[in-house]
């Protein structure tokens, strides 16, 4: 059974505790270190970095994270279309060198046509998975390669590239990809190492590892792919607290912003589901499991919800059907993350304790 790992997030376009409020804490380098530092601090693996119009530019933000803080590692999107997959298998290799190999990829196509054509790619979001494939498999081949790398697709074509510095992980960093439509369970069946589900019930979710494994076996890579959970979290040392809190992040947001919320992202597949969930009318996928977020925020909304022993409980269901990665996030960030790895890390690591290193 592969390691856990757990991952959280960086807020680059600010931080809240009620949805219906502006932004309580604004973007700043003070902010992005003393979240990253209380991530690693609770022992979380990896960083999401986000890449929604909103947010920070996410090279840079998580360059000047590694530089300040020790372990963690920066999940980054490789977006298709918005870098040369030349120049960017430098930049990865480069990142992965200085950094002593702390940085992972994250694919992702995008989940507004419009959001990717206000940045200039006007691809749909179709091709963006073909041209998604066709970056991918330039960087691996430019990673691995003993000499130029030749490649002739329908998108790019390359003629004796080479990168410098070669990459430090081997056989390159791993790929991470969410997404709910088939374009996206195909492309990661190829090539992720990490297919991360948005919060759905457990039934629902080993169901579709088992869809996605089947695909993997097809390129023969079944024993290859691992799957995960992006959720929110909200834990605190009274179930009732958590509740509380749970309950202030929605409170008082107006049907001008759930408007805004269900017209955003309609393409995708992953978020059309989040928004099915926010239809229904008791919030409960689980006694611990959420719904609530998904009203008033785009993305990924699902929410575990409760004391320390409910909110392991709830991720451990997860662990249990064959998901070994979670990428979590909580309000506010620094805070959260320091609750997670103070009141429910150590209740994981009980129950997996051969899957889970200690802290030092």
């Amino acid at each position: 059974m592969a390691p856990l790992e757990f991952g959280w997030f960086l807020p680059t376009m600010g931080d809240t505790t009620a949805f219906a409020r502006p932004v309580e804490v604004a973007s700043s380098s003070e902010m992005f270190e003393r979240v990253t530092c209380a991530a690693e601090s609770a022992g979380f693996d990896y960083m999401l970095i986000p890449v929604q119009t909103n947010c920070w530019e996410a090279w840079i933000a998580s360059a000047m994270m590694v530089a300040h803080s020790r372990t963690i590692k920066m999940l980054v999107a490789a977006r298709p279309g918005y870098i040369n997959p030349a120049l960017l298998a430098k930049m990865i290799s480069t990142f992965d060198r200085l950094s002593g190999g702390r940085i992972c990829i994250n694919l992702i196509a995008g989940g507004s046509d419009e959001e990717a054509a206000a940045d200039g790619v006007t691809y749909p979001k179709e091709q963006r998975y073909e041209l998604m494939e066709e970056e991918v498999t330039i960087l691996k081949a430019l990673w691995t390669s003993k000499g130029p790398v030749d490649f002739v697709g329908k998108y790019y074509q390359l003629n004796q590239a080479v990168t410098r510095p070669p990459i430090f992980q081997q056989p390159y960093p791993k790929f991470y990809l969410g997404g709910g439509s088939r374009q996206a369970w195909e492309l990661s069946a190829r090539h992720a190492n990490v297919h991360l589900f948005w919060g759905d019930s457990p039934a629902r979710i080993a169901s579709q590892m088992a869809e996605i494994r089947e695909l993997a076996a097809g390129y023969g890579r079944r024993a290859d792919i691992g799957f995960g959970m992006r959720l929110q979290i909200i834990c605190r040392e009274r179930e009732e607290d958590a509740w509380s809190a749970a309950h202030a992040l929605v409170e008082g947001a107006s049907d001008a912003h759930k408007e805004m919320v269900r017209n955003t992202f309609t393409i995708s597949v992953a978020n059309r589901r989040m928004q099915e969930l926010a239809k229904n009318e008791d919030k409960f996928l689980g006694p611990h499991l959420w719904t609530g977020i998904t009203a008033v925020r785009a993305g990924a909304g699902v929410a575990v919800v409760g004391d320390p022993a409910q909110c392991a409980a709830t991720l451990q269901q997860f662990i249990d059907i064959g998901c070994h990665s979670f990428c979590l996030s909580g309000y506010l960030h620094d805070e959260e993350a320091e609750r997670f790895g103070r009141l429910v890390r150590p209740l994981l690591l009980a129950k997996n304790r051969e899957r889970m290193t200690t802290l030092a």
